[in-house]
């Protein structure tokens, strides 16, 4: 006679990187997932973070806009 053991799923080692640029930060620490929007077409292309501590200002980066096929300015949204 056969008996059915339950087992414990396993973990998948996607799901934990996944998830790891988008954590917001924690009391005390110091880097912050922001989100950077497409100055031309207005759409928010990118997650990033930055470190809170040392850059307070709002990022701009020039970044791949895949809607209008060339590299745009890109700010951080809040």
């Amino acid at each position: 006679m056969r008996v059915a053991v339950p087992s414990a799923p396993a973990a998948s080692p996607r799901s934990s990187s996944r998830d790891r640029g988008h954590v917001m930060a924690k009391a005390g620490e110091k880097r912050i997932a922001v989100t950077l929007e497409c100055t031309t077409c207005k759409r928010r292309n990118y997650i990033t973070t930055k470190n809170k501590v040392n850059d307070r200002e709002r990022i701009e980066m020039k970044k791949y806009c895949r809607w209008d096929r060339e590299h745009t300015l890109h700010k951080e949204t809040r």
